[in-house]
């Protein structure tokens, strides 16, 4: 079983403005702008062995506000921008639905998918939801400092993806250790 590095898309992999104080995704292909700090953030944790998928909640696509052929378009960037295996999407605006973050849906249909270990695997967010996710999931959260990451459960906050990254290979160094330590 591989582990994994989940990704939040919005305000992680994407930027994202911010109107009246919340984070407001594009919309449109032409809002859409891949965050400058994430091909090189992925390319780091793909050649330490991670299996990366972004997952993302659009409940803009249900609300009518957002086409499935424009996610689309924005997903087939993702792709080609940033070496990401899967991006995994739940399109309801319905917080309790089992693919809609802070429901661990996502994470599981994944685990599934892949053959993933959970227990080896991190999700990183600027988001309070992705943490919860991450807790029912038994993954280790590394939230990007930012206001929405609330005051649940969240196992590291770090000031950016760089330091996301540096967090997860520090911590995969020292569950390698002592797993040789117990072995020896």
């Amino acid at each position: 079983m591989k582990p994994a590095v989940f990704f939040e898309r919005d305000g992680v992999l994407n930027l994202c403005e911010t109107v009246h104080g919340r984070q407001t995704p594009p919309l449109s292909l032409e809002q859409f702008r891949i965050h400058p700090e994430a091909p090189k953030a992925l390319m780091t944790l793909k050649q330490a062995g991670f299996l990366l998928i972004a997952t993302t909640n659009q409940p803009a696509v249900s609300q009518g506000n957002l086409s499935r052929r424009e996610l689309d378009l924005m997903h087939d960037v993702l792709r080609r921008k940033l070496p990401l295996d899967d991006v995994l999407m739940c399109p309801y605006d319905d917080p309790s639905h089992p693919c809609s973050k802070p429901q661990p849906g996502m994470f599981l249909e994944a685990a599934f998918k892949w053959s993933l270990d959970l227990d080896r695997s991190f999700i990183v967010s600027d988001k309070w939801s992705d943490a919860k996710a991450a807790q029912i999931a038994g993954c280790t959260s590394v939230l990007l400092d930012s206001p929405w990451i609330g005051n649940d459960h969240h196992d590291f906050v770090v000031s950016g993806l760089p330091a996301a990254v540096s967090k997860i290979l520090e911590l995969q160094t020292q569950l390698h250790g002592h797993a040789f330590a117990a072995i020896a």
